[in-house]
């Protein structure tokens, strides 16, 4: 996948958790079972679904946001690290798979 496209992919993936977050409520506030510190999510992910990060980004208030995946199983986990290490989990599904879309070229039809 070329640089653009990855930039491109990484944007939309944190666009659409910044606005899961900003029609939720305070990530710090969400249920605490959905929040631990951030290498037991980590392991959580690894040893219980065989996830890996595949891709990351800075969201609002240096949250970082991170995709995690398994390539074999297909599933994955989108979540968010506050500044104070507790992480928390977004959203998580099956039929995860690598896409290498590029963006148009300036002055041609999409």
């Amino acid at each position: 996948m070329n640089r653009i496209g990855k930039m491109f992919k990484l944007g939309a993936l944190t666009a659409a958790a910044a606005l899961y977050l900003v029609s939720t409520t305070d990530v710090a506030a969400q249920n605490a079972r959905h929040c631990a510190p951030r290498e037991a999510v980590i392991d959580r992910l690894a040893d219980g679904y065989g996830e890996t990060r595949q891709s990351v980004g800075l969201g609002s208030n240096n949250a970082v946001v991170e995709i995690f995946a398994s390539p074999e199983t297909g599933s994955w986990t989108i979540t968010v690290t506050m500044p104070g290490g507790l992480t928390c989990l977004i959203a998580s599904g099956q039929s995860f798979e690598t896409i290498e879309d590029v963006l148009p070229v300036k002055g041609e039809d999409a």
